[in-house]
């Protein structure tokens, strides 16, 4: 059946690239075929073999092929092609599966990806148009009536005061209501209604959370409302609508009040308490730990540099001081860290930079002596922090010209500001008539008329200037965040090889056990501190929830039938990580592969790029999603947004993601993630995610004059390679993969035991890929980074291609033999 040839000569060239160096020999040969859950295509030889550097080949060579029978049980090893003219009832069986597969798709066999909505239209109560089960919304109902409330709806944000991502407990005022965890979300009350927006992340996660009492509104699909639309349609013309101007920035309030008054709906700014606290009465307290001094040879500025640049820019633009709000501007400036907020080092606080001197609002209780002395030295005062409106009316009396960043300033402060700012025009103007009253020249008093027409109090509304300056990284950051991330991955590289031991033992885990065994392996490292946020471990359909946070009492088991999605990061005392790896610890069907493949080739996109300086990252986000719209796929989150040094692990203004509103170009020194995924409702989710460092890129040319960027890569974790169609990948990009994994190969084992770098060694090892192409003569191409005589490895088809062309892929079990002979390389290979 099989006997088509007993020798098939085959003229072509072989390329063996150079092969990375490695340490002395390890005991781990007869581990080198053995099947791991991020097992490499092909091993390496052993490193005994492999420690010599190959150079660059180019040599002639034949291909010698003999037949023996197919793996027991398994299709023939054959192209189909080859098989349709040397075994007709092979073919015939070939064609019976293919057929057999094409008919399981067109009838539905695939698990095909639902909108959530489906799922929860049927839901007892999924309308939302209850009122009674719900006693927190029944109490803060009970509110609206009061005098000095009188409100029809009010609107509760995620945000603190901060317009923070991660917030401390005790702000935590809309989960407290809704019972959603999820970071993002806003929720609206109503006397008769209650909805929660939230975005694509969060979907499957709020359905499960929210009680029938709530309607579920899911941003961003077509149809949905808006907040605002929402309320214009469900409220009568003219009602009061009530915020927390501390929870809401001035810009978003603004909106806010402009959409409503369409329907003449009034925004009531209630900021005096927030209702939701009225009827919290258990709720936390404020956080009240010490603050600490970041090292200047992690921060790599010291504070009076830093101010200094700050307040030039200040006079440059006819400021007389700025408020910084946003907390991890206020702990970059002043090289300080807190833990005020879980996963990020910073603290609840106020600064205020003015042209001769700064004042920091903070509470006193979490300053130690060491942090004073270090912010005497720079010139910084303390004051409560209760008093930041009354320090900006007092501003704003005096004339102060203020730099405001309405985007992320509270409409509590801007508000008090502009109210100063009027009762100081008319001081201004009642003191110009009583001056013209007695006399004085009109010309003096035509200067001051003029002054206040331009508004000389009033503030300057614009980005803050520190948001840039923190987000592109110096020197001793960028430092830091590389040496950081090789001890985060040494850690990551323990982790998974103990789990694939105790997977491979049939020990029972449970996601939220696999994440307190990654912190464990984690708090071992130099420099821990803490998770940069909470671990997202989720097996199967929890992997599909994109924000996923596993408990002990709702978590599943991993398993050996799913995929296992595990999206975590580290706050260190000199960098941040976060790091998304997908894996199989068992065998994971086509369609899977298929999926995590396309993610793949998205990431790889992404991570070559180049493009022009001053590019916005929105312009790179087709890149990622590409290779999955090419079959109906994609991902309801962005893919790539910025990492603090050191700090929050999601940092703007850049990012990389289909909202084109974000105009900030990347910058040489930012740091972006990398992480496209797909998620398939109620079955499984898939994400890689890799940090990347926005770099200059040295090029043959400079069109108009215009600098190049791209990414270099910061994470150097493996990527499962089992999961891998290869028959998908370009030559370009299976070279992409053993790069990469000769980059984690060369930077990681050095740090990890020898039992780690057994494991390190199985799945960083290379893919090789055949090529057999037919243009009168056949002739055959070899990707591989080194060519070793007797290993054991089979051939076969992982692509047909246009006849008479077929791809295959170099994997374990079989055997093939190589000799040179008069610089012509003989290869034997058992089909």
């Amino acid at each position: 059946m099989y006997n088509f040839c007993n020798r098939l000569a085959v003229r072509s060239h072989l390329i063996l690239a150079p092969h990375h160096s490695h340490p002395a020999p390890l005991p781990m040969e007869s581990a080198l075929f053995s099947s791991s859950p991020l097992s490499a295509f092909v091993p390496r030889s052993p490193p005994s073999l492999a420690s010599r550097p190959l150079r660059l080949l180019s040599l002639p060579f034949s291909l010698l092929i003999h037949h023996s029978p197919p793996p027991r049980g398994g299709p023939p090893l054959l192209p189909r092609r080859l098989l349709r003219r040397f075994s007709p009832a092979a073919y015939a069986d070939a064609d019976a599966a293919a057929a057999s597969a094409a008919e399981s798709r067109s009838s539905g066999d695939r698990v095909v990806a639902r909108p959530s909505s489906e799922l929860r239209m049927g839901r007892p109560g999924g309308s939302g148009t209850g009122v009674a089960g719900d006693e927190k919304l029944r109490s803060l109902r009970e509110l609206f009536a009061r005098p000095d409330v009188a409100i029809d709806a009010y609107i509760i944000p995620s945000q603190d005061a901060h317009q923070s991502e991660f917030i401390a407990e005790c702000f935590m005022r809309r989960a407290y209501l809704t019972g959603f965890t999820g970071s993002a979300g806003t929720a609206v009350v109503t006397k008769e209604k209650a909805a929660l927006w939230t975005d694509g992340r969060y979907f499957l996660q709020a359905e499960k959370q929210l009680s029938p009492d709530w309607i579920l509104m899911r941003s961003g699909n077509q149809g949905v409302p808006t907040t605002s639309e929402w309320l214009n349609d469900v409220l009568p013309a003219g009602c009061r609508i009530g915020i927390d101007p501390f929870l809401f920035s001035h810009d978003a309030a603004e909106e806010l009040k402009e959409a409503i008054s369409k329907k003449n709906h009034e925004l009531i700014l209630i900021k005096d308490f927030n209702l939701v606290d009225e009827i919290w009465k258990s709720r936390p307290k404020p956080p009240g730990k010490p603050t600490r001094v970041h090292d200047i040879k992690y921060a790599g500025v010291d504070v009076l540099s830093k101010l200094s640049s700050l307040r030039s820019v200040l006079v440059e633009n006819g400021c007389t001081a700025i408020v910084i709000s946003m907390l991890d501007e206020v702990a970059w400036l002043l090289n300080m860290r807190g833990s005020d907020v879980p996963n990020s080092p910073v603290f609840y606080s106020y600064l205020i930079v003015e042209i001769s001197h700064a004042t920091l609002f903070v509470d006193n209780n979490k300053v130690t002596p060491g942090v004073l002395d270090h912010l005497k030295s720079a010139g910084v005062e303390l004051k409560p922090y209760e008093e930041i409106l009354s320090e900006v009316e007092s501003l704003a009396a005096k004339g102060a010209k203020l730099w405001l960043d309405t985007s992320c300033v509270n409409a509590a402060i801007v508000s008090i500001f502009r109210s100063a700012c009027e009762r100081h025009f008319t001081r201004l103007a009642t003191k110009s008539r009583k001056q013209l009253n007695n006399g004085a020249s009109s010309d003096l008093i035509s200067i001051k008329s003029e002054d206040i027409r331009n508004g000389i109090p009033n503030g300057l509304y614009k980005v803050s200037p520190v948001a840039i300056a923190k987000a592109v990284k110096n020197k001793a950051e960028i430092e830091g965040m590389k040496n950081s991330h090789l001890r985060d991955a040494a850690a990551l590289s323990e982790f998974w090889c103990w789990m694939e031991q105790e997977v491979k033992n049939n020990l029972t885990l449970t996601e939220v056990a696999v994440a307190d065994k990654l912190f464990e392996f984690r708090k071992q490292q130099e420099g821990f501190i803490d998770t940069s946020f909470d671990t997202i471990s989720g097996y199967g359909a929890n992997g599909a929830v994109i924000h996923y946070k596993p408990t002990s009492d709702s978590c599943s088991f991993v398993g050996t039938d799913n995929l296992f999605l595990l999206d975590s990061g580290g706050q260190y005392v000199d960098g941040t990580t976060d790091i998304t790896r997908t894996v199989h610890f068992g065998e994971p069907s086509a369609w899977q592969k298929e999926c995590f493949t396309r993610v793949l080739q998205g990431h790889i996109a992404l991570d070559q790029a180049i493009f022009p300086e001053r590019m916005p990252g929105f312009v790179l986000d087709v890149l990622a999603r590409s290779s999955l719209w090419k079959v109906g796929l994609d991902y309801r989150h962005g893919t790539g947004h910025g990492v603090g040094a050191a700090l929050n692990v999601h940092e703007g203004p850049q990012s990389i993601s289909f909202r084109f509103g974000n105009l900030t170009a990347l910058q040489n020194g930012m740091i972006v993630s990398n992480e496209p995924g797909y998620y398939e409702d109620h079955s499984f989710g898939i994400r890689i995610e890799n940090l990347l460092l926005v770099k200059e890129v040295d090029l043959p040319n400079s069109y108009g004059g215009i600098g190049f960027l791209g990414f270099e890569k910061l994470t150097f974790v493996p990527i499962q390679s089992k999961l891998i169609d290869t028959s998908l990948l370009s030559p370009m990009e299976i070279k992409w993969v053993n790069d990469y994994h000769s980059q984690v190969w060369e930077k990681v084992s050095p740090l990890v035991n020898v039992a780690v770098r057994d494991w390190l060694w199985r799945n960083t090892s290379h893919a090789a890929c055949w090529t057999l192409k037919s243009r009168g003569k056949m002739r055959t191409q070899l990707m591989s980074t080194c060519l070793i005589l007797s290993i054991s490895m089979f051939a076969r088809p992982i692509k047909q291609q246009s006849p008479p062309s077929y791809s295959f892929v170099l994997e374990p079990e079989k055997s093939y033999e190589a000799l040179e002979v008069k610089k012509r390389v003989f290869l034997r290979i058992n089909l």
